[in-house]
């Protein structure tokens, strides 16, 4: 963890006490656009790269949760829409008898949205430090890239396949909550 991390974490701690979680780390507004966080959803720590990061409750028989990021590079930064999905789909290895990676562009009143989805063995988890974690099997991963006045705004939800399922009705959610910000 980071000097930066620690004391990120021991002001939230200090000055969150009693806080529900959401409510300590869960910025909503990036890249001039503005979302609404689902309920059953944490705020977790996050990272230099990131704007946000979630926690998803776990589905029954799972071993954790889904783990939602959120990152917004600025105005013309962070790479095109295909080659970040392209590069999303290259953290999947698919599995026998998974479903094809998919993605479609939709509207969220005039903020063009792509969605993408994939499942397998996820190579593309970054632990603290920036090096990849064990490739973990049985996953999913929900993506959407929101085309804000600013720049686009990533949104990457990942984990085991039962809870990302659970989870996809509140990313869904979040998704259709997408607003220009003021």
């Amino acid at each position: 963890m980071t000097f930066a991390t620690l004391l990120v974490l021991a002001q939230l701690a200090s000055s969150h006490a009693g806080a529900p979680a959401a409510a300590v780390d869960s910025p909503t507004m990036a890249g001039g656009l503005s979302w609404t966080l689902p309920k059953e959803w944490s705020g977790a720590p996050s990272s230099s790269m990131r704007v946000a990061t979630y926690r998803t409750p776990a589905a029954p028989g799972d071993p954790e949760g889904g783990e939602v990021a959120v990152f917004y590079f600025g105005p013309g930064q962070g790479g095109g829409i295909d080659a970040n999905v392209e590069r999303w789909f290259a953290q999947m290895t698919p599995e026998a008898g998974g479903k094809k990676s998919t993605s479609s562009k939709i509207k969220v009143g005039d903020i063009p949205v792509t969605l993408c989805m994939a499942e397998g063995t996820y190579t593309g988890a970054m632990g603290m430090g920036g090096a990849s974690s064990a490739p973990k099997k049985g996953f999913t991963l929900e993506g959407a890239i929101a085309e804000g006045s600013a720049g686009a705004v990533f949104f990457k939800l990942t984990g085991p396949k039962k809870s990302v399922a659970k989870a996809k009705a509140g990313f869904e959610a979040l998704v259709k909550s997408l607003k220009r910000a003021p």
